[in-house]
């Protein structure tokens, strides 16, 4: 039987169930899931938001295919206040390093956020320069490589303090608060996924 779940993924938590560490925190010390799912794509132990755990090896391979190109939105705090230039940069594509390698990253959508998301503060909390402002910015990818994001806005000189990823295509965390976990019906993820079953 295939399972869907998705969550809101807290900070400090893998995007795995085995520790690498004593003390590190797992998917498994926030819900009991069954013994057969994995999460599709990953979210680094510093990064927080949705992420979809399932059973279902074909929107596994649809899901993460770079051929298909799914949209993930992330809320981004950074360091500073990125200008027009800036944001321009993160949206016609940047060069990243990626391992040896070099990657220009594929066309963005980056704007500027006027006011703070309405979201809680992260436990615990991110470091505060006093002599330095920080700002939100929304960026969607079409893309996801390792680190991408933080990568993207470190080489436009904007260091990420807080990253959430909140959306894949229609698919949002809405009202589930951090930590929890969500069961959802396998048409209705797909539909929001925007992916024929």
């Amino acid at each position: 039987m295939r399972r869907y779940f998705i969550l809101n993924k807290p900070y400090g938590v893998l995007s795995q169930f085995t520790r690498e560490e004593p003390h590190h925190r797992t998917l498994g010390d926030l819900f009991r899931f069954p013994p057969d799912v994995y999460p599709l794509g990953r979210l680094d132990r510093d990064s927080e938001g949705l992420l979809i755990v399932t059973n279902d090896k074909k929107l596994n391979h649809l899901l993460l295919d770079p051929t298909h190109a799914h949209r993930r939105t992330y809320l981004v705090q950074v360091e500073g206040i990125p200008g027009q230039e800036a944001l321009a940069h993160l949206q016609n594509g940047v060069s990243i390093r990626l391992g040896k390698t070099s990657h220009t990253t594929l066309p963005a959508r980056a704007r500027l956020l006027l006011q703070a998301p309405g979201i809680p503060e992260r436990d615990p909390p991110i470091r505060y320069r006093k002599s330095v402002p920080d700002s939100w910015i929304e960026l969607e990818l079409k893309e996801g490589k390792n680190r991408q994001v933080r990568r993207m806005c470190a080489a436009v000189g904007f260091p990420v303090l807080r990253l959430i990823r909140f959306k894949i295509e229609k698919l949002e965390l809405q009202d589930i608060e951090w930590g929890k976990v969500r069961e959802m019906d396998g048409k209705m993820l797909y539909d929001l996924l925007g992916i024929k079953r």
